[in-house]
């Protein structure tokens, strides 16, 4: 590693072809959607990439592994301020990106910037004036949301997508929110994001290991081997829909459905969701594994066999489901989903092809739907498998440069 004015390097021998920069305030070691959507984009050329990001805990000895050039800034510790915190730290995000990018072209002349998210727009904005440079800006759907927030800030979104030389969406939906919300006609692309099996560890390739860990996983929890096992796997908040699902428990099981849940993820409702099963009498039936780390969640999707998530919109959290790499991740390990037609989902599940989508709004069809996978075996053996061929396609990010 070598410092060179606040900035952390992996310095690599610098080759010519080097010549995209990739920035994104977020970036692996640090899980996240946005943080494995941009890693993979670098993997598709790391020897023409060099990466610009924020450190974050254990990023030395993860950009040391890396194909590509790694660069950081560092963030100070940032109190709360009764709000402020988030505008501080969002404004020495834009002041680093910004400085570096420029210091970073001197070094390297690169001649295009990958902006990897919506967030921080204003100095891609400004370096686009400044650096003889053409960009492209990445767009995931809560990103989208800020700019329309202030009518100053929409204006100086649509001026940066209009200056950018192409931008890319991750799924339809975003898609079809940008163009109903801004006014631009530069170029748009949809790149979903795709499955890195290596996120799961090496393990996971090992066709024993998930056939043992589907035993392990289910003593663990006291399941029995032919119980069906619903699964979900996110952040513990309203809209994911993890109430709705227990909620349909009871129905199950007076069917004579020997049924268990299996809920991975930690969050603010987790509470609430523990109020309700234990006033359901579901103690029994409903298991609350935490916080999964990537290397450990193969074992919880094979001891699976329903991936559910029937999301919804939450006014209150006005927060938007681009895309949902939770459903392809349980389509790459043949798992068959129940998911809700919103946003960005439909990119990820296909109606009766790799799951079933309801309409989150409507207890009946979650309740038909679960019932329906939950009797039929082979219903679920075949979106299962349609799901595994489904996560093994992705778009080359090439497509910017044809």
């Amino acid at each position: 590693m070598q410092n060179i004015s606040l900035i952390n390097s992996v310095v690599k021998e610098e080759i010519s072809l080097t010549d995209i920069l990739v920035v994104s305030r977020t970036f692996l070691p640090k899980e996240g959607g946005i943080e494995e959507y941009v890693y993979n984009r670098c993997l598709q050329n790391p020897q023409r990439v060099i990466m610009l990001a924020a450190a974050f805990s254990g990023y030395k000895d993860f950009d040391k592994r890396q194909l590509f050039t790694v660069h950081r800034w560092h963030l100070p510790k940032i109190p709360r301020l009764f709000g402020l915190g988030a505008i501080i730290k969002q404004i020495i995000n834009m002041f680093f990106s910004f400085v570096l990018a420029i210091k970073l072209y001197f070094r390297y002349r690169y001649s295009y910037i990958e902006w990897g998210h919506g967030y921080d727009f204003p100095a891609i904005l400004i370096l686009s004036y400044i650096l003889p440079i053409k960009f492209f800006i990445y767009l995931h759907g809560n990103d989208i949301l800020c700019p329309l927030r202030n009518p100053l800030l929409k204006k100086l979104f649509e001026l940066t997508l209009q200056r950018s030389a192409g931008i890319v969406c991750n799924s339809s939906f975003t898609q079809n929110f940008l163009k109903e919300k801004f006014k631009f006609d530069t170029s748009t692309h949809i790149i979903n994001p795709i499955i890195r099996p290596e996120k799961f560890g090496d393990r996971a390739k090992n066709q024993q290991y998930i056939e043992t860990s589907r035993l392990q996983i289910r003593e663990k929890y006291n399941i029995p081997e032919n119980a069906i096992v619903i699964l979900s796997v996110g952040r513990l908040v309203k809209r994911k829909g993890f109430g709705l699902v227990i909620d349909n428990l009871h129905h199950l099981l007076n069917q004579g459905l020997d049924v268990r849940y299996l809920i991975c993820g930690r969050g603010e409702m987790q509470p609430h969701l523990e109020e309700k099963v234990f006033q359901l009498q579901l103690r029994e039936k409903v298991h609350f594994a935490g916080f999964v780390a990537d290397t450990d969640l193969a074992a919880y999707y094979a001891a699976s066999d329903i991936f559910a998530m029937p999301t919804f919109y939450d006014a209150q959290s006005a927060s938007i489901e681009g895309f949902g790499i939770v459903y392809a991740e349980a389509g790459y390990f043949g798992k068959p989903v129940i998911a809700s037609r919103i946003g960005g989902v439909e990119d990820a599940v296909h109606h009766q092809e790799n799951g079933l989508l309801v309409n989150p709004d409507s207890p009946k069809e979650i309740s038909q739907a679960l019932t329906r996978l939950c009797k039929d075996k082979q219903l679920r053996e075949y979106l299962g498998n349609n799901g595994v061929k489904l996560a093994q396609r992705k778009t080359p990010h090439d497509i910017l440069y044809s």
